[in-house]
């Protein structure tokens, strides 16, 4: 008899496909009653696909007691529970690797935007205002600068390569020292004051909750620039408000939000934001290289008990 997987949240048609010719699959996100659903299907359930907009709770892994396996469509996993998962036995897996060239270049795309402020750019052009006023204000050079990096993972290293060849200087901060090339802060506030761009690329836990705060950005100063490719609750969104509204910062560059996707409104009327809808891998690349991740640790699993990237 096939194994049940149930399918939290759409992922790319090519592997879906791959999973109903092995499976019987369940996809509770299209159920009239996502609730009456899982109780129907619960005692039959052994394998799940997560998203991060369809993640996995404490309460919904205690309802499926046959539950083997959650694989994972994301490198990072913050929206399951992997805590509980792990205390009842069950293996979680990720996406990692395909996705870090896609968004490490949306970080440097970001940091362009905001110093050399092509979105205005844009509107300027097309608003008619080049004719009207003439040259637009100038924008920022980044040769020279200097890039704070808040965590060296995958994303952060490749973050790093592409910002040295626009000529920015590297320091880095994470829990320990990686003993790389790029020197290491130990104290997330002594390096953005060190910093002209502050680049958040960790991953989420409750130990980064709001790790960039108040004092944070104050110190980051009045001509810095925030950019935030990792997720939305690692930096205070009021505290990050307050400061482009006062002029303690001086830009920021955003691709992920604390309530996603609900961006608050005093972000959307700042000219010095530039904001984008979470799509660092949002590419037809590794969006497939993702989900056929997502598929092939399922198979593997159902086939060998083995998986090949463990959270």
């Amino acid at each position: 008899m096939a194994q049940e997987v149930l399918v939290m949240g759409p992922i790319p048609a090519a592997q879906l496909e791959q999973l109903e010719q092995n499976y019987r699959i369940h996809k509770l996100w299209q159920a009239e009653n996502p609730e009456a659903k899982l109780n129907e299907v619960r005692n039959n359930i052994t394998g799940m696909v997560s998203t991060a907009f369809f993640g996995v709770t404490a309460k919904i892994i205690r309802a499926l007691p046959n539950l083997e396996i959650i694989s994972h469509f994301g490198v990072g996993y913050d929206s399951v529970d992997v805590k509980v998962a792990k205390e009842q036995g069950i293996i979680v897996t990720n996406t990692p690797d395909v996705l870090t060239d896609d968004t490490a270049d949306i970080g440097i795309a970001l940091t362009l935007a905001v110093f050399r402020r092509t979105v205005e750019g844009d509107i300027y052009v097309r608003s008619g205002q080049w004719i009207k006023k003439g040259p637009m204000p100038l924008g920022r050079s980044l040769r020279g600068k200097t890039m704070g990096i808040v965590g060296l993972g995958r994303i952060g290293q490749a973050i790093a390569k592409r910002a040295e060849a626009f000529g920015l200087n590297i320091i880095y901060h994470g829990p320990r020292d990686k003993k790389v090339s790029y020197p290491f802060v130990a104290s997330l506030e002594e390096m953005a004051a060190k910093s002209d761009i502050l680049m958040v690329a960790c991953p989420y836990s409750a130990d980064t909750h709001h790790l960039v705060d108040a004092k944070v950005l104050k110190a980051l100063g009045r001509d810095g620039v925030l950019v935030n490719i990792a997720r939305g609750k690692i930096v205070d969104e009021k505290a990050l408000i307050d400061a482009l509204e006062a002029g303690l910062i001086a830009g920021a560059g955003l691709d992920v939000f604390e309530k996603e996707p609900d961006v608050p409104s005093a972000l959307c009327r700042l000219d010095n934001v530039v904001l984008q809808p979470h799509v660092g891998s949002a590419t037809h690349e590794p969006r497939g290289a993702m989900a056929q991740l997502v598929v092939d640790n399922l198979l593997l699993y159902f086939e060998k008990a083995e998986v090949l990237t463990p959270v």
